[in-house]
């Protein structure tokens, strides 16, 4: 990449809507948000299931392809999978997830698969879990996207380190790491750690900020009060120093997510979402 670009991700475009929702699906519009996208500078755009599937009745996945190419977006995220590593029902809810998730990002051209860890943090076999995650991996490659991991720090994956091993063990070339700064800084992860992360296998990055006092649980503070990247107590400058000595160059993927962010209109939102992270992306 000659310049830096910068990924909407699903929440940061989505409005009223949150993780701890039970209906996380978006009160917007699917062209609403991608014009909004446009607007503030994006070119890449994240996209959660729940919503893919609203868009598609809309659209067609046609019709979205064409909207994000209108529209200039070149880097299509979707998400998210659980359960891939269960049995039983859940596993048969998820299969049928992951079958819509692996059609659409074949029909989008999408480039990123995003999966999420175990959040009950339950006891779990590695050699079962990478198993997976590599056929998993494989299914991404087969239709042209990668598979990245969202390591969060009150799952089964609370670091880096534990993601990373994940993905190792599995040892597929298209499988690596979501590495979302909020879940690096709150598992007092320092930036001297992200720069030995093989380039290799970091697949997306995800900026923003906080306050350096947590509000309730992990969960809770990252759902409801996340900070515009910036506003808050990182050290993002060290951080994506230390991601680009790793290797990174983008799209730099901006997740906003707090009761503030989601009250704002969408472009407004998204405007804002761009300018901080873009002011420190230099």
């Amino acid at each position: 990449m000659t310049a830096d670009e910068f990924l909407a991700t699903c929440w940061t475009t989505a409005g009223d809507a949150a993780p701890d929702e039970e209906d996380q699906r978006s009160p917007l519009n699917l062209r609403e948000r991608v014009d909004a996208a446009r607007e503030a500078g994006f070119t890449g755009f994240g996209l959660l299931y729940a919503d893919l599937v609203e868009a598609e009745r809309e659209y067609g996945l046609a019709g979205i392809r064409s909207l994000f190419e209108d529209n200039g977006i070149s880097h299509v995220e979707l998400e998210l999978l659980t359960d891939w590593w269960a049995d039983g029902p859940r596993r048969t809810a998820s299969d049928a997830v992951r079958s819509g998730l692996l059609r659409a990002v074949e029909a989008l051209g999408a480039r990123t698969l995003k999966i999420g860890p175990d959040v009950a943090d339950e006891p779990w076999d590695l050699d079962v879990w990478a198993k997976e995650f590599a056929t998993l991996a494989a299914q991404a490659d087969g239709v042209g996207a990668r598979l990245g991991i969202e390591f969060l720090p009150w799952s089964n994956l609370k670091t880096v380190h534990d993601g990373l091993r994940l993905v190792e063990a599995a040892g597929h070339p298209a499988g690596g790491l979501i590495i979302d700064v909020w879940h690096t800084e709150r598992a007092h992860t320092p930036p001297a750690d992200l720069a030995d992360v093989p380039g290799s296998r970091i697949v997306g990055v995800e900026l923003n900020d906080a306050d350096s006092q947590m509000v309730g649980t992990l969960f809770e503070d990252t759902v409801h009060r996340r900070r515009l990247c910036g506003e808050g107590s990182f050290d993002l400058p060290g951080i994506i120093t230390a991601l680009r000595t790793a290797g990174w160059n983008g799209p730099w993927g901006v997740e906003i997510l707090s009761d503030t962010h989601r009250a704002l209109p969408v472009r407004e939102a998204a405007a804002a979402a761009y300018r901080s992270a873009a002011t420190l992306v230099k």
